[in-house]
């Protein structure tokens, strides 16, 4: 017997003040269904959610929830007044009871419930509210961009129990890595259509282009008809007026059904200009140290790096990593040793807290109030590479239309205050470039094209992110942060990293972080068998995890069976290679952790 859909919705309109965001559409979701929602930025992700969530009212059609069916939703920006503490607010609609599902999330998303709200960052909130969302256990979770202000532990626990729910749930994303590994279906918002593919993200971008090679396709052969038809109408038309006014009008109807078609969004005009090279070292830092009061960020480390450069750091959030990367570009004073940094350097930076855009200020404004960008006497033109420019064509390069021009900055979404700060960064001449987590909140198409950039750039990047796609494709060099001022350089992104130090060790080293910085009892008053209820839950969730472990063995096991696969596919065999050995520790580990609990349990 079919089950009824959770959520429908029937011929949806809704416009802002312009164009129609959305136009007839329908769409509907299904108990289990594990949904990647996708598109450009601006296209109407979030929008759609929210009308999904019953936030946002449409102008026609109908939104159906299906009988008893609570749906839930986490928002990029939520309210929090009215709460005194993230605790507070995370279990406003639970029993008295169930504190101690906030207090799981908690620690799983790395905030503390009783952080009062007026000294929560905006991160923390965030927390606060994709715990609300998991502790309430909707049968529709509804996430937009929940990995944000997340690090990489954090999202690797979010991973794993929306692996293991049985809640539906569509999800907002700039991480690739996230959407690939949960996802079944994708919905893809495209000049106000959605269209629906029943595969996940992984198989998304092989699709899109497929979709857009047959438009482009299509559109050739209506521009080729259009072309014959009216030369036709040129040549032929007098001598057979009479009978061919019916072919006339066909013509005017291509010529209408061509001008009817909305163009795709291009993307961004980005260019990165490494100016002048700098010299072969660009930074030697030997020694150094750096603590803060009682927490030790740095201790004795030292590193070398050398013109062109493509390094990463990466570790849990609050263990340092902006502190380190201001401390190599001299912003920061070590407690101990010394950074020299090279000659002929030309520095940009892209800041995590985006504090170079004044949210009051005026796109125009905060381009032509720029020191490095202003025309002497021209208030409308932008110093672009040395070149002058209109700051409207300017703004239109980064995707930016006119009317945007004399908005304040305040009222952009995430992605599109990242794309203005890149091109405050890329109007001027760099070699070295400084990127504290770029990839929030920039789509697909831009972080293909960031990443195509990065890779032809001849300068020399350092970066920091927690998306782990993105440091795999960028990243030749990777300093792993674990806590307790240790620092470790390897070599490769981070499955390179991963396979060299190995899960194992990365999660005992954070795990001894987060115990340092969120030190709160945490027995399970309920257990009756000395397991706290962190080891509870684990001992429950294991035996799932050992099944699925030794699924993916046997798949990469069947894989390598193949005796000419290394000969054909040599990448193809040493990545399937790798993640066989990972595997195989994972299981002997989690095998080993299962019986230890077991034992405790017991006793």
């Amino acid at each position: 017997m079919a089950r009824a859909p959770l959520l429908q919705l029937n011929e949806i309109s809704l416009t802002f003040g312009g164009d129609p965001v959305f136009d007839g559409l329908s769409l509907v979701i299904q108990p289990g269904d594990r949904v990647a929602l996708v598109g450009r930025n601006g296209s109407g992700k979030s929008t759609l959610m929210k009308v999904m969530a019953g936030l946002v009212e449409a102008d026609r059609g109908d939104v159906i929830a299906g009988p008893g069916v609570s749906v839930g939703y986490m928002e990029q920006d939520p309210d929090l007044s009215g709460f005194e503490t993230l605790g507070e607010f995370a279990a406003h609609s639970l029993d008295p009871g169930e504190m101690y599902k906030v207090e799981r999330a908690g620690e799983g998303l790395k905030f503390d419930p009783a952080r009062p709200v007026a000294t929560a960052s905006g991160g923390e909130r965030r927390r606060a509210a994709l715990a609300r969302l998991m502790a309430e256990e909707p049968e529709l979770m509804l996430l937009d961009e929940p990995t944000n202000h997340l690090d990489i532990e954090a999202i690797a626990w979010l991973e794993q129990e929306l692996k293991n729910t049985r809640t539906a749930f569509v999800i907002i994303s700039h991480d690739r890595a996230f959407l690939r590994e949960l996802t079944r279906a994708t919905l893809w918002i495209d000049r106000g259509m959605v269209r629906r593919q029943e595969k996940g993200f992984a198989a998304f971008e092989a699709w899109r282009d497929t979709l857009w090679e047959e438009e482009d396709m299509q559109r050739h052969k209506l521009n080729r008809k259009i072309k014959a038809e009216a030369r036709w109408a040129v040549e032929g038309i007098s001598a057979r007026r009479k009978r061919n006014q019916g072919r006339v009008r066909a013509l005017q109807d291509l010529r209408a059904q061509r001008a009817a078609q909305i163009t795709r969004q291009g993307t961004a005009a980005m260019e990165l200009d490494a100016g002048p090279k700098s010299g072969r070292k660009v930074i030697e830092a030997t020694g150094l140290s750096k603590g803060f009061g009682d927490k030790t960020i740095l201790r004795d480390f030292s590193l070398t790096v050398q013109r062109g450069d493509r390094i990463a750091l990466v570790g849990p959030n609050g263990v340092g990593k902006t502190t380190l990367l201001n401390m190599l570009i001299g912003r920061v004073e070590p407690d101990a040793g010394t950074v020299k940094l090279g000659t002929n350097l030309e520095l940009a930076l892209f800041d995590q807290a985006r504090a170079q855009l004044d949210g009051d200020m005026t796109l125009w404004e905060s381009l032509t109030g720029d020191p490095d960008m202003r025309v002497s006497g021209k208030a409308d033109q932008v110093l672009v590479r040395g070149n002058p420019k209109h700051v409207v064509g300017y703004l239109k390069e980064f995707l930016f239309d006119e009317a945007q021009a004399r908005a304040p900055v305040r009222s952009l979404s995430g992605g599109e205050k990242a794309r203005l700060l890149l091109a405050k960064i890329m109007a001027r001449s760099s070699n070295l470039l400084i990127l504290d987590e770029p990839t929030n909140d920039l789509d697909v198409e831009t972080l293909d094209l960031l990443q195509e950039l990065l890779g032809n750039y001849d300068g020399t990047v350092i970066l920091v992110s927690h998306d782990r796609d993105f440091l795999d494709r960028v990243a030749a060099t990777t300093i792993a942060m674990e806590g307790d001022g240790k620092a470790t350089v390897y070599a490769g992104g981070w499955s390179d990293y991963l396979a060299q130090r190995g899960q194992d060790d990365f999660a005992q080293s954070v795990a001894e972080t987060k115990k340092a910085a969120v030190a709160r009892p945490k027995q399970d008053k309920t257990s009756k068998k000395g397991l706290s209820f962190t080891e509870k839950h684990r001992l429950e969730a294991l035996p799932a995890e050992l099944e699925r472990l030794e699924a993916e063995i046997g798949k990469l096991e069947e894989l390598l069976a193949d005796p000419e696969l290394f000969t054909r596919e040599p990448v193809k065999f040493k990545k399937a290679t790798e993640a066989l050995v990972q595997r195989q520790e994972k299981l002997a580990a989690s095998e080993e952790e299962w019986l230890e609990l077991e034992e405790k349990a017991a006793g």
